[in-house]
């Protein structure tokens, strides 16, 4: 069974506006990244299964059963992309109700990072630096 080219498509344009929507620092739009990652999972894996009549013992003969396993595995994809999605929007009502906004702060060590790359400096070298102008 080759997919159908419109099949990929969209499974590719799911993903890529998912992981553009998880890169936000927005937590309203890392939950829309998350359901959309899921969605993209859940068709990626109906692309890999045979087409055939239902997977029923004694409805269907055995060779024109479809593959009941990438059912299961979207059933399985579907209640993990909904927990993960009330998860993060727990959090993000938490967090706008203590700080008034859905935006992801940074964190002192984001901010050290940050000082340090714009000195273009690794973590390692600036006790080098120090080490090497000690008096001896």
């Amino acid at each position: 069974m080759t997919p159908n080219l419109l099949y990929v498509i969209v499974v590719g344009v799911l993903f890529a506006t998912g992981v553009s929507l998880l890169l936000e620092r927005s937590l309203t739009r890392i939950v829309m990244g998350v359901i959309l990652l899921g969605n993209g999972a859940n068709l990626l894996i109906l692309l890999g299964g045979k087409a055939g009549g239902a997977p029923i013992v004694g409805v269907t003969p055995n060779a024109e059963m479809s593959d009941p396993l990438p059912q299961i595995m979207i059933l399985t994809a579907i209640v993990i992309t909904l927990g993960m999605t009330a998860f993060l929007l727990a959090l993000a009502y938490r967090n706008w109700k203590l700080t008034g906004n859905d935006e992801v702060q940074d964190d002192v060590e984001d901010r050290r990072i940050m000082v340090l790359a714009e000195r273009d400096e690794g973590p390692g070298t600036a006790d080098t630096h120090d080490v090497a102008e000690a008096p001896r």
